[in-house]
């Protein structure tokens, strides 16, 4: 991975991760304060702390994708060390993933006129999880490639 690829990488993973962090303060801000406008129509609060768990499984993956990152730049990512940091990314999307169908689940009272907007939704998590079967998938090749690394170092 060239140094270009690497920098801006990491540009992009600092500039999401800085976002991440100013909307969990601006919400956590918002519920403590008690300046939330909520009129009672949509559990408001509760979307807001379902946002704050959402992101902090983001910034969780985010910081895997870093580490990750600096184990392909230094050549160790065939490693067993790579795959802690790919369960954390999995695991964070699942996480994700979960919490999209906990808003789902809000969501769908309110839409008792029009359901495809809650089958919508639905999809959108299913989908969600299909990202993290791409990933466990991604992990499952790099389980192979670290085992091929291992057999070449025995013959050479």
């Amino acid at each position: 991975m060239g140094r270009f690829t690497v920098r801006a990488l990491r540009a992009v993973l600092g500039v999401v991760f800085t976002g991440t962090v100013l909307l969990q303060v601006l919400m956590v801000w918002t519920l403590v304060s008690g300046s939330d406008p909520e009129d009672g129509t949509m559990p408001l609060a509760a979307l807001r702390v379902i946002v704050v768990l959402g992101m902090l499984a983001a910034q969780v993956a985010l910081h895997a994708v870093w580490r990750l990152v600096a184990m392909v730049r230094r050549g160790t990512v065939f490693s067993h060390a790579a795959f802690g940091h790919v369960n954390r990314v999995i695991g964070s999307i699942v996480a994700v993933a979960l919490l999209w169908f906990v808003v789902t689940g809000i969501n769908a009272p309110g839409q008792r006129e029009d359901p495809g907007v809650t089958v919508i939704m639905a999809g959108i998590g299913l989908a969600i999880l299909g990202v993290a079967l791409v990933v466990l998938v991604l992990r499952m090749l790099l389980d192979q490639a670290t085992q091929l690394r291992a057999e070449l170092d025995e013959v050479i």
